[in-house]
This record gives C-alpha cells, sequence and structure tokens, in this order.
C-alpha cells in the first residue's frame, strides 16, 4: 500500500464517528515566517496538503488550514538583513517592518512570496495569522488555563524532558510596553487578572532587553504562550484533528512529548492524528529559513513545473529523507521519474499499483480524467538541444519522434524549456553545459590511434548513409565496439570531445543523430 492510502486509513479508523456525523476534519501546518521558507519546509505543506486532498476525494469532509505564524519574536536574520534589522530582535515578527516597505509588515512580506508557492502547487488551504488568534482573544480561554496551570506545567516539563523551571516561571511572555519585545521578557505572577513581569536585558543570546517592569492583562495580545504550551493550545482552540511535524520533534522528552502532555491535561483535547516526516537535504545539509541557508522554497518554485515539485515533495514515504541537489541529477532524474510513472498510469499496469498510486499525488482528480499518451522529450535530451544554434526546436522535436507533434506535445515541451532554462542558467552542472562552435577547438593531436580509428568509422558510416537516427547510431557503436574490440567508454569519449571538446555528455547516438549530417561530416573529415 502506498503511504497516502495507509495515512488515510488511519484516520478514517480514527475518527469513524466523526465522519459518519459528516463533521469536517481539520488539516492544520503552520509557519513562523522569519524569513524565505526553504524546501524542506515545504514538504510539511505539501504532506498536509495532499492529506487533506486525498481524505476530501475520498468522501470525507476536511479542511486544510495553514497558520501564518507571525507572532512569534524575531529570533534569527537572514545576512544580508541582519545590519537593518538587527535592532527588531526580539519584537513580534507582525511588529517588524517589511524589507520592501510595501507589505504590512516583516512576516506578511515572507507570508506572500510563500503562500503563492503553496497556491501554485495546487493545494487549496485556508489561511490565518496567529497574531490574530491573540488579538481576537480567541486564545484567552486557554492563556488563562496555562497561567493558573503553571505549577503542574513546570512538572510536566521536568518529568517529561528533565527540564527545570524556577518556582516563579510562568508559561508567558508579554509585549513590554516600553520597547516593544516579547522575546526579551519574563514572567513571574499571574494574580487572575495581570501578570508581573519584566523585560531581561540578558535573557537571550539573540535579543537585548530594555529592563522594565511591570503589570498587564496577558489577554488579547499582549503577549504570547511559550511555543511548546502554544503547540498544544492551538490544536484545542482551532480543534486541530491532523497534525504533523519534523521528525526532531520527536525525541525522547522532546517538543511533541512536552506539547502533547500538556494539550491533554491541561487543555483537555485529544492529541491530533501525528504525522511525522523527515527532512529534505539540500546537498546532504540541512537547511534553515532565518539564516537563509539552503534552497528557498520560491527558487524551487520557479525552478519546477507543479507537477514536479509534487514529485519531489511526494514521492516518498515521509518517515525517509529526500536528498535535493539542484546543482546535481536530482532534477533531470526527477523528470525521467515523472515521465515514467504517467506512462505506467496511463497504461494502468496492474503489476504496477504502488506506482499509479504515486502518480495519482500529482494530479488533480479532473487532470487524471483528461490525461492522454503524448510523447514527452527526455529532459537530457531536451537540456542538450536547446543548446543547439540554428535549429528549429519543432522541426528536431518531430524528427526525434518519428511524426509530426500534436499542439498539446509542443505546448507542454515548449514548458518544460521555459524551466529547463532557468535551470541551465542558475544550476545545472557542467556536463550539462554544451558549446557546439562551428570552429573546432579540439587539438587533434592530443586523439590517440583508436580514437581516430573509431572517428573514421563514424566518419565512413555517415558517409554511406543518407539519414541517420539514434537508434541507428546505437546498433552502429555495439558493432564498432565489438569490430575494434574496444569498451563502450572508448567509443564514446572520442565523440564527445569531437563535438563538446569534453570527455562526456548526453548519449552519443542522440548527440549525432540531432547534429546536421554535413555538420557531422564536415568536423570529423577536418579531425582526420
Amino acid at each position: 500500500m502506498y503511504w497516502i492510502n495507509e495515512k488515510i486509513e488511519g484516520i478514517r479508523e480514527r475518527f469513524k464517528d466523526r465522519i459518519s456525523k459528516k463533521d469536517p476534519l481539520i488539516v492544520r501546518e503552520e509557519k513562523t515566517l522569519s524569513g524565505r521558507v526553504h524546501i524542506g519546509s515545504l514538504r510539511a505543506a505539501a504532506l498536509h496538503g495532499i492529506v487533506a486532498e486525498k481524505l476530501q476525494e475520498s468522501g470525507i469532509e476536511a479542511k486544510f488550514s495553514f497558520e501564518v505564524n507571525d507572532f512569534d519574536p524575531m529570533d534569527g536574520c537572514s545576512p544580508d538583513l541582519i545590519e537593518e534589522f538587527g535592532v527588531h530582535m526580539g519584537k513580534p515578527l507582525c511588529n517588524v517592518p517589511s524589507p520592501d516597505g510595501k507589505a504590512e509588515n516583516f512576516a506578511e512580506y515572507f507570508a506572500d512570496i510563500y503562500t503563492k508557492v503553496i497556491l501554485d502547487l495546487g493545494f487549496e488551504p485556508v489561511f490565518h495569522r496567529a497574531s490574530d488568534l491573540y488579538k481576537t482573544g480567541k486564545m484567552n480561554d486557554v492563556i488563562k488555563k496555562s497561567l493558573e496551570n503553571a505549577p503542574r506545567i513546570r512538572e510536566l516539563y521536568k518529568k517529561i524532558s528533565k527540564t527545570e523551571k524556577p518556582d516563579d516561571w510562568y508559561p508567558f511572555q508579554v509585549i513590554c510596553p516600553k520597547c516593544g519585545k516579547v522575546g526579551t521578557s519574563r514572567v513571574y505572577d499571574f494574580d487572575g487578572e495581570e501578570v508581573s513581569f519584566v523585560c531581561e536585558e540578558n535573557m537571550v543570546s539573540w535579543a537585548k532587553g530594555c529592563g522594565h517592569k511591570g503589570k498587564i492583562s496577558p489577554f488579547n495580545g499582549n503577549g504570547k504562550l511559550p511555543w511548546k504550551v502554544e503547540w498544544g493550545a492551538k490544536w484545542a482552540v482551532l480543534k486541530v484533528d491532523v497534525e504533523g511535524a519534523g521528525k526532531d520533534h520527536y525525541t525522547k522528552g522532546g517538543s511533541r512529548d512536552i506539547t502533547k502532555a500538556i494539550c491533554n491535561e491541561i487543555f483537555d483535547y485529544p492529541t491530533p492524528f501525528d504525522m511525522p516526516h523527515e527532512f529534505i537535504l539540500v546537498g546532504g545539509k540541512k537547511m534553515s529559513s532565518s539564516k537563509g541557508t539552503g534552497a528557498s522554497a520560491d527558487v524551487i518554485n520557479e525552478l519546477l513545473p507543479p507537477e514536479i515539485n509534487r514529485l519531489l515533495l511526494l514521492r516518498k514515504d515521509p518517515k525517509k529523507i529526500i536528498n535535493f541537489d539542484p546543482e546535481g541529477e536530482t532534477i533531470p532524474t526527477l523528470y525521467d521519474e515523472f515521465d515514467e510513472l504517467e506512462r505506467i498510469y496511463i497504461e494502468n499496469d496492474s503489476n504496477k499499483q504502488d506506482f499509479i498510486e504515486a502518480f495519482k499525488l500529482l494530479k488533480t482528480e479532473e487532470e487524471l480524467k483528461n490525461i492522454k499518451t503524448i510523447f514527452r522529450p527526455r529532459f537530457r535530451e531536451l537540456a542538450f538541444i536547446v543548446q543547439l544554434p540554428h535549429l528549429d526546436l519543432k522541426e528536431k522535436l518531430a524528427e526525434i519522434k518519428g511524426s509530426e507533434l500534436t499542439e498539446l506535445e509542443f505546448t507542454e515541451a515548449t514548458r518544460r524549456i521555459e524551466y529547463l532554462q532557468k535551470w541551465l542558467k542558475d544550476f545545472a552542472p557542467e556536463k550539462y553545459i554544451f558549446d557546439i562552435s562551428d570552429e573546432l577547438k579540439l587539438d587533434a593531436s592530443l586523439l590517440s590511434q583508436t580514437d581516430k580509428e573509431v572517428l573514421s568509422e563514424i566518419l565512413k558510416y555517415f558517409e554511406k548513409m543518407p539519414e541517420v537516427t539514434g537508434h541507428d547510431l546505437h546498433g552502429f557503436f555495439h558493432s564498432l565496439k565489438e569490430k575494434l574490440e574496444i569498451s563502450p567508454k572508448e567509443v564514446f569519449t572520442p565523440i564527445y570531445l569531437a563535438f563538446l571538446n569534453k570527455k562526456e555528455g548526453p548519449k552519443a547516438g542522440f548527440l549525432l543523430s540531432v547534429l546536421d549530417r554535413d555538420f557531422v561530416i564536415k568536423r570529423l573529415q577536418e579531425i582526420l
């Protein structure tokens, strides 16, 4: 069974009574918008989005709720913004000005970028802001419960995570009315209506408090709960049914354990259906939004069409790591995988049901109904073709297909090329960058005798064949290997050197088949 079916069945079993009553299930995800969101965080959004989507498709009422967390303190900043925005460290993100001076605030600037990515992927969440939850009073009840049960929450921290909180620690931080910072305040008493607090100068390393002391109501947006308490509080307030998190939250005694206990004991609300997931690594490294490291979700969104991006995010079981390297082979491989999954889905091979289920994650129900077999040039081949000078693209693709392209096929190829050219410009490894010059750049004296024998045989082949296809050349290269008793590498390397001036390239048969026949003959004659 493919992983999504397992999730849906688990949710169906747990909430069967609710489902029978047609009560809508809430699938929730949130993100603190402290900077550009990396592709790793997008996996969580896609996971929750696809679960809500598939619940709806299976006839279960479900709503995908996405929270823009704009009420957390600014506790980090990308290097390009730190000089200008360092002064705002510790303030709620919704109270920090926008980097472009146009958006409502710092969080909204990055929210605008990130929400577009989510929508482009085809997901349709209901967006809301954490600041609204606090300012409209929706969090007032859970704030009061947290403050009244501060001793018990301190006990839970000690019991579950072995974290010792002082006797005067209360699970709340006010927004200091003097300096506007929330990350530097410490609440040490609650009288039932107001909290006593101090804005400590050196409580955290990333912000400096002003030293102000006072009393203030904790309600209606005057402050916030610490995030482990807040997480469970939001589950209770928003009536969340399904919400997972990254695997770093699942260590024994970690944030998920603490939040679960607080949610159950303090807010009397059951823990949502769990969906832990692994990270996406870029080049083997974990990423950070606030520090600006890793590939940002919006950059990848411009680099990959939605169906390929969904394949990246959803193709693996959430418990498995995804290693994504836009500067390596990841992107060409993703396109190959998509094309193969599409073929399997259309052929409806009953022996490959998991692959069929995987493909269903990439398209909407309406798109799946209208899907049809079309010719798709391989991404790697297309990457080479678009770099050929003076080429009629439509004519060359028709030559590869063996017949004229349909309007849909040419539209899809053109769309794929738009994304491909961005990849070639910004990310593609050197071996995918080709410069086929009219002038010979190779020093022919560097070729071995075997190299020259190979090129001589290829010249003879082209001279006697009025038309050459990649399939024909594949057979010819095999016979040439046998005739000269050499390895495949010894056949292909001199071809790449002769035409690309490098030792590797696309499939040699494809390479020579898409080049002009007269150009191939002239180049080989010149070398020999």
